[in-house]
């Protein structure tokens, strides 16, 4: 039986080709491990996503399984899964939106009625902005039609005014107690994606119709709802912002007058034209207005086009702006984010098009800091800690969250947060081998990056940090691991641990780190002392150090 404590005792090394314990199942490339239960797995999916698929699972495949294990999750327990959904988003712990997107979506079309009423009161909590609303419009369609309940939760997202305090707002989405006025900022900034409009939105759900949320006759509220539609009041008094926005994009306007306008009514960069971005003055107006995810995104831009120079009050402005703790926690940037502008601006050059730069060094300085920094507080654990980085062939070619950076070099950086936090700490690279890393706090996320992308690889055995600490008579509390768990050679990881604990006589713990959302984890879960976490989970570095303390 899985739980029987004589059935993990072993008195010779077991190959990953066969079962360790009868509770493991085959991984994709026919090595044994642990099966995630699928609440586990959700989390995984929540996180990471599937875009992209792993270098065993091609993308298709890889989210329907996902898909499957969070429809299952639904089915069992829909207010868990709706209340993890809505958790882990006002977290803000997720790098990238469309996976958690889509599983709500799954949630507000399941079959259960009350499951689907239940998920849409939740509607408001999740959608936080127009483009998360119109990717969640996108996604439902999938699993339902618009029915009442449909319409009435989009209705109600147009209508109800949002909480003004707590978790439910931040830097890109308060502006004010005024619902008018943060309904007339989303309608101009986010005006269309995904297909949807606010037009179309509104044509659909019918704010003000009988049996739909009332919307007063006239009022500022009814008055942006008509601006969204195209139907203007006699006397056209819209929301300033609006208006703004319709002075802005009329034929003739000058760079100064465009300034002079996100100057008085902030309008955001998304709604000015496109010309116009190409002028300094407008974005020496943009800049301290803009949420900080859009600034860390127009860093090259800002660069290229002269507005951001050495040594001026622009540079040592956005400077300021990168390092504010109060700004970056304000605005929930999930440090993967940072991490990838930092790749970016450092590389002088866009992923895509042409546009090249000569990176301002105070600028990737504040990047390196930023990363650190949007992280949550770390509370040490103080043991002495042992991490080692998977660089095999699989997480060299699996992306972290449909990014360009692949798994083995996103957990370099992520590695960085425990070793910049933990006192005695080690950092190893293995894959069939396992040799030091030489990472250190005072590199720059660039370098970081690049310490584990030239390295060669083979074949994987995950067991190797437990046999390198017993061959090696290293003393560790705490084995930290980033892996894809598609451990194809040696022993049991599992089986090593127990083995380094016998002889060692310390109590060591396992930390696995999953860097891809396949359903396999090296980590034994009947085991206490082993604890799986998802990778960029913006709270995995407090989880690895509180399990480590014994804080939980």
């Amino acid at each position: 039986m899985p739980n029987d404590p004589y059935a993990r005792v072993r008195s010779r090394n077991v190959p990953v080709s066969e079962r360790l314990t009868p509770d493991q199942v085959p991984n994709s490339d026919g090595a044994y491990v642990w099966a995630l239960d699928d609440w586990a797995r959700m989390d995984r999916f929540l996180i990471l996503g599937s875009q992209g698929g792993t270098y065993y699972i091609g993308e298709g495949d890889l989210t329907k399984e996902n898909a499957a294990a969070v429809e299952r999750c639904i089915k069992a327990d829909y207010k868990r899964a709706v209340d993890r959904i809505v958790e882990i988003s006002v977290e803000g712990r997720n790098p990238k939106q469309n996976p958690l997107l889509f599983a709500y979506a799954m949630a507000c079309g399941a079959d259960d009625m009350d499951a689907r009423a239940y998920a849409l009161s939740k509607l408001n909590d999740i959608c936080r902005t127009g483009t998360m609303l119109f990717v969640w419009a996108r996604y439902v369609e999938q699993f339902r039609g618009w029915g009442r309940g449909l319409r009435n939760a989009v209705a109600k997202w147009y209508t109800e005014p949002r909480a003004q305090s707590g978790n439910f707002v931040d830097e890109d989405t308060d502006r004010g107690a005024d619902h008018a006025h943060w309904l007339a900022y989303q309608l101009v900034k986010y005006q269309a994606r995904e297909g949807w409009s606010h037009r179309d939105l509104l044509r659909l759900s019918k704010p003000g119709a009988p049996g739909r949320p009332k919307v007063e006759r006239g009022s500022a509220l009814d008055r942006n709802l008509a601006w969204a539609v195209g139907k203007p009041f006699p006397d056209d008094a819209y929301d300033t912002l609006l208006q703004a926005h319709d002075e802005m994009t009329e034929a003739g306007i000058k760079p100064k007058r465009a300034a002079e306008l996100i100057e008085m009514f902030r309008v955001p960069w998304e709604a000015v034209p496109s010309e116009m971005l190409a002028k300094p003055e407008v974005w020496h107006a943009l800049i301290p207005y803009l949420p900080m995810g859009a600034l860390v995104r127009n860093l090259g831009r800002l660069t290229a086009n002269g507005t951001l120079k050495p040594m001026s009050g622009v540079e040592a402005t956005i400077c300021s702006r990168l390092v504010n703790r109060e700004s970056i926690t304000r605005s929930r940037i999930h440090p993967l984010s940072v991490l990838l502008a930092a790749t970016t601006y450092a590389a002088g050059r866009g992923v895509k098009g042409t546009l090249t730069w000569q990176p301002s060094n105070k600028v990737l300085a504040a990047l390196d800091e930023m990363f650190n920094l949007a992280w949550p507080n770390v509370e040490p654990a103080g043991k002495r800690t042992l991490i080692s980085l998977d660089v095999s062939g699989s997480m060299d070619s699996s992306r972290i969250a449909n990014t360009f950076l692949s798994a083995r070099e996103a957990s370099s950086a992520m590695a960085l947060v425990t070793l910049a936090t933990e006192p005695q700490t080690a950092v190893m690279a293995f894959s069939s081998g396992y040799i030091p890393l030489a990472l250190h706090t005072g590199m720059s996320l660039a370098q970081i990056v690049q310490s584990t992308s030239r390295m060669p690889f083979d074949a994987t055995d995950c067991s190797l940090p437990m046999k390198w600490a017993m061959q090696k008579q290293v003393d560790v509390d705490t084995f930290v691991i980033y892996t894809d768990s598609e451990t194809n050679r040696g022993g049991h990881p599992a089986q090593a641990l127990r083995d380094y604990r016998q002889r060692s006589g310390i109590p060591a713990k396992l930390i696995v780190v999953a860097m891809t959302s396949n359903g396999f984890s090296i980590a034994d879960p009947n085991d206490g002392g082993m604890l799986d976490v998802v990778g960029f989970d913006s709270a995995a570095p407090a989880l690895i150090a509180d399990f480590s303390a014994g804080r939980v």
